[in-house]
């Protein structure tokens, strides 16, 4: 890969290209498609869509030529809930290209990599603009009203600057008491931050710190502050402009839930449809990779769907609705939820589930936790973005980590070891695992560095890489993450050691990180081309990466480098001149284009202007070349 990305025909679903994000099933969609005249005469374009699994054919238009590109233009029939298309180019040497979500083909593509417009209802208007700030609240922060708290007979305390238990059997057991209110008290640090959207991991009863084996999904754990707090913190991060989401876990309970005690030993109970039970005496179940204290739910049990999924009296509807108001779930586990042997339930579960949250709050997000190719479970259907790894963590970590280092759980990288990418293997991997999703998904999706489950990142980062790093968390499509204490500098050797107690008393000696941090994620949410503008890749080199982020009124141009760099892109790679946003990249212009260098690691971002077209043409209208 090289600089001759810059001058590729291009076509995201960004408002650019597409005239209408979430059309209803039948309407008619327009869709752009634009072509460099560096890549010489096209003398037809076409759309090629699948409707019920049969080819059709629609003749595209030139509609304008802008800055050395020529736009066409053709009209589509949403025909189906999820409407594939891709692009044909009959070229002036008798030749025909595909250009698909993957990029441009000789030879016939697969469906399967189409580009896609979806008709089911989408994300809130927020989630684009959104900047997470993921916390795992036993070890945030602590208030008073925590002290006087009896820790529970399964807990290990441990005193705020103890160092994290990452190995044996006392690492879910180590108790160090954070609680709601603490995370309330510090509101004012994530405003400072930038982020709009906290990330709480579970906050019911359970029998660990991290909750995931919960007792109860009726009720808050007390050791929280109950009820009372969660509608408290959620009230209070609404008068500052944050939103709330929660975590579920959908695949399964703990051992000690109600539901299950109900059941275990007891055939003829009502709860006992709700799990795999592997005997008669319902003695032996099946569990969450084979883990005992976590039983694995039976979404084939009506009843089960009615109290966890289904309806307003369901534990989804009941924490999105006063007086606790969550704005969202993220959803754990859920590329494994309703999955059995030869039993597959997932895409029951997702739609029930979000039918249930448009009834109860509408302006609500889903989020669904699948760690390695989840494009096929995210059609748009009910998951408006993925907790994924594929596309974004294990890329930039391959990029910018020490060579060799091990990466032990939850970041799933092949054999435990964080291999060694160059820049072109970074973009050929965001884009296989982009390809498959519609646009408005991936612009749902984390971009997570980190979270409770991963090592973090600076641990095995190359010195000097964490601007560049989050910085390509805040440009790429997507959802940045910050997991809480990233932006304190902290590390973790795996996901247990890096749930670490954030070291408030360190707020001081960590100011240049926190600035770090507040200035990216505020470049980020100051500029709306990098929420929903599309993006144009225009050089993949083994040291430099470089995109930009397009909208019709602004453009943003990013440069993000591992090593030293010069790159000259051809001078219609872009239209403007670049200003200066981030960092202290050379931009210097010549007959042959715009040359960038620097010496790595740098990141850099540049303003630039909005892609002028003319309004998308009515249904039916005859277009005309500009």
């Amino acid at each position: 890969m090289s600089s001759h990305l810059a001058l590729t025909p291009h076509h995201d679903g960004s408002a650019l290209y597409v005239s209408s994000p979430a059309p209803a099933l039948g309407d008619t969609v327009r869709v752009r498609v634009r072509v460099p005249e560096a890549f010489g005469p096209v003398l037809a374009v076409h759309t090629r869509s699948n409707p019920d699994r049969e080819p059709r054919y629609a003749v595209a238009t030139p509609v304008a030529n802008v800055d050395g590109w020529e736009w066409w233009e053709a009209e589509l029939q949403v025909e189906n809930p999820v409407h594939g298309y891709r692009f044909l180019l009959s070229l002036a040497d008798g030749s025909n290209v595909w250009l698909n979500a993957t990029g441009l083909h000789r030879i016939e593509t697969l469906d399967s990599e189409d580009f896609r417009i979806v008709t089911y209802p989408a994300a809130p208007d927020w989630a684009a603009n959104a900047v997470m700030y993921q916390i795992f609240p036993d070890r945030f922060a602590r208030s008073a009203a925590a002290d006087g708290r009896q820790p529970p007979e399964w807990a290990v305390p441990a005193a705020w600057s103890d160092e994290v238990v990452n190995v044996g059997p006392d690492t879910p057991r180590q108790f160090y008491g954070g609680d709601l209110a603490g995370i309330a008290e510090h509101l004012d640090h994530l405003v400072r931050l930038g982020v709009n959207l906290i990330y709480l991991t579970p906050v019911f009863p359970a029998q660990s710190n991290h909750r995931y084996d919960a007792q109860s999904f009726a009720r808050v754990d007390p050791l929280l502050g109950g009820d009372e707090a969660l509608a408290a913190l959620v009230s209070a991060a609404h008068e500052r402009g944050l939103r709330v989401i929660g975590d579920l876990t959908s695949n399964h309970s703990g051992d000690a839930h109600e539901w299950f005690r109900a059941s275990h030993r007891t055939p003829g109970a009502a709860e006992s449809e709700f799990y795999y039970w592997l005997d008669e005496a319902q003695e032996r179940y099946v569990s969450w990779l084979g883990v005992p204290s976590l039983p694995k739910f039976n979404w084939n049990s009506d009843e089960l769907r009615r109290r966890f999924i289904d309806g307003e009296g369901s534990v989804v509807a009941k924490w999105l609705k006063p007086p606790y108001s969550l704005d969202g779930w993220r959803i754990d586990v859920s590329n494994m939820t309703g999955r059995y042997l030869d039993e597959d339930l997932n895409e029951l579960v997702r739609r029930t589930a979000r039918r249930t949250m448009l009834e109860a709050n509408p302006d609500t997000i889903l989020l669904g936790e699948s760690t390695n190719d989840a494009a096929s479970d995210f059609p748009g259907d009910a998951w408006h973005g993925a907790m994924t790894y594929a596309n974004f963590t294990r890329p930039v970590w391959g990029w910018l980590s020490e060579p060799g280092r091990p990466a032990p759980g939850g970041i799933g990288m092949a054999l435990g070891t964080i291999p060694s990418y160059s820049g072109e293997e970074v973009y050929a991997a965001h884009v296989r695992f982009t390809a498959a999703f519609p646009w408005r998904v991936r612009l749902h999706n984390m971009n997570a560095l980190d979270t409770h489950d991963t090592p973090r990142f600076l641990t095995n980062a190359r010195p000097g890489t964490v601007p560049v790093a989050f910085g390509l968390a805040v440009t790429l499509p997507g959802i940045p993450v910050v997991f809480a204490g990233d932006e304190f500098g902290l590390t973790g050797s795996d996901g247990e050691h890096s749930r670490t107690p954030i070291p408030w008393d360190s707020v001081a000696a960590a100011e240049p990180t926190i600035d770090l941090y507040s200035r990216l994620i505020h470049l980020r949410t100051v500029h709306p081309a990098l929420n929903s503008g599309g993006i144009r890749w225009l050089h993949a080199g083994s040291e430099v990466l470089v995109f930009v982020r397009e909208t019709a009124e602004e453009s943003v141009l990013v440069v993000a480098a591992r090593g030293d760099f010069s790159v000259t892109l051809d001078p219609h790679a872009f239209a403007g001149n670049p200003v200066t946003l981030f960092g202290e990249i050379g931009a210097v212009r010549s007959s042959h284009g715009w040359t960038l260098s620097g010496s790595g690691p740098a990141f850099g971002a540049f303003a630039l202007p909005g892609v002028a077209l003319p309004d998308f043409a009515e249904p039916g209208a005859v277009l005309a070349l500009e």
